[in-house]
């Protein structure tokens, strides 16, 4: 695993992350385009794409593979950064 401190610009990452937002009844960031009500306030654990860094402020933007929903999180709310290797779904 690399330490986020140490991602090179220009080369794609995800991580693991948490953060506290609006779940439904099933525990899906809310609000989302199903019908299922909003449950309330909660941690919601994913694997997200880096999008930017601040490391002034120590932040990072993510886009969160399962729900497609962006979010920003602490250095301290993320683990297991590593480089993401892009294939074309279509040839496999």
């Amino acid at each position: 695993m690399i330490d986020i401190t140490e991602v090179e610009v220009g080369k794609s990452y995800a991580c693991k992350f948490r953060v506290e937002t609006l779940l439904d009844t099933f525990g899906r960031p809310a609000p989302n385009l199903s019908d299922t009500p909003i449950q309330g306030s909660g941690e919601y654990e994913g694997i997200g794409i880096l999008m930017q860094r601040d490391m002034d402020q120590r932040l990072v933007r993510l886009q969160d593979e399962k729900s497609k929903k962006e979010f920003v999180c602490s250095f301290d709310d993320i683990w297991d950064v590593d480089e993401v290797e892009w294939t074309d779904a279509e040839s496999d």
